[in-house]
């Protein structure tokens, strides 16, 4: 399985990191870290040396309740980074839903349009079909960033994200854009419950079965928090926790600010997938045995 891009072919046999670079003074977990295009810049460069394969920029926060940013401040704050970090050596995905923004980000070579809105934008599907070859991960979101915790999901969570998310990805299809370049994200903490979470996590080997990749965007998020009643800045390990998870339960690319760790839980991960299996106990007795 492959993940078709702008300039990269992804092999999704090997789970993917993608590093999250949030050039944002407002962000839930890193807003003003990165505000600058220096530091956000900087910032790119230490996760692409910590093992980050894919590299998603995003200018405005989605925060729960977080107002919409103008698009020109959006550009003002993107465009000078994506210009740069594409020359870093891999793939840069673009975190928004405008249009505009993902026209100007594609035109500098981007590889990936990552949108909450899963395309529903006015004249983003059509954007994301005339260009030849762009990945796009479509996420489910109940509702907007500014409502979507005020009135979470009802009922079957996990039906109703599959099923919007295959009838996008067969929308998009039918405009002509090939499956191989498409990716779907469930959306974690978008207008769901924390327990509705949960059991997205649960069901990551049914919603895998559906014929996509899968991306699983756990970082940082407040249902972690509610379960381990760690704050933010103390998230590192049920992150890296749940995206080990989600990578065997399906997930193909994980969304993480902790890259460094990521990578070493996955490579604990992969050593396991390639260990021949271990003997079984009637078999270590006999051995035991014949030595005695």
């Amino acid at each position: 399985m492959h993940w078709q891009t702008s300039r990269f072919q992804i092999d999704l046999s090997r789970p993917q990191v993608m590093g999250i670079v949030n050039a944002t003074p407002d962000s839930f977990s890193d807003g003003g870290s990165h505000a600058t295009t220096a530091d956000a810049m900087r910032h790119c460069e230490r996760l692409v040396a910590q093992g980050a394969d894919i590299l998603d920029i995003g200018g405005e926060s989605t925060r729960p309740g977080s107002p919409a940013l103008p698009l020109s401040e959006e550009l003002a704050r993107v465009v000078p980074l994506v210009r740069l970090a594409t020359g870093l050596g891999v793939p840069v995905s673009i975190d928004t839903y405008k249009p505009e923004v993902m026209r100007a980000a594609l035109d500098l070579g981007a590889d990936i349009i990552n949108d909450i809105w899963a395309l529903r934008q006015p004249g983003a599907a059509e954007l994301i079909a005339a260009h030849p070859a762009c990945g796009v991960c479509l996420m489910h979101m109940h509702r907007d960033p500014q409502t979507m915790q005020t009135a979470p999901m009802q009922g079957d969570v996990v039906s109703e994200v599959l099923s919007f998310l295959k009838q996008s990805a067969v929308d998009l299809q039918a405009l002509g854009v090939e499956k191989s370049r498409i990716v779907l994200d469930c959306g974690i903490g978008f207008g769901k419950t924390v327990a509705q979470n949960f059991s997205l996590l649960a069901s990551q080997p049914l919603l895998s079965r559906a014929g996509y990749p899968w991306l699983a965007g756990w970082s940082r998020k407040s249902s972690l928090g509610a379960i381990t009643q760690c704050p933010v800045s103390e998230r590192m390990v049920p992150s890296v926790a749940a995206a080990l998870l989600a990578v065997e339960r399906g997930a193909r690319i994980v969304r993480v600010h902790d890259v460094r760790e990521t990578v070493a839980a996955l490579q604990v991960w992969q050593a396991a997938q390639i260990l021949p299996s271990p003997a079984q106990p009637a078999d270590i007795l006999r051995t035991e045995a014949k030595k005695s």
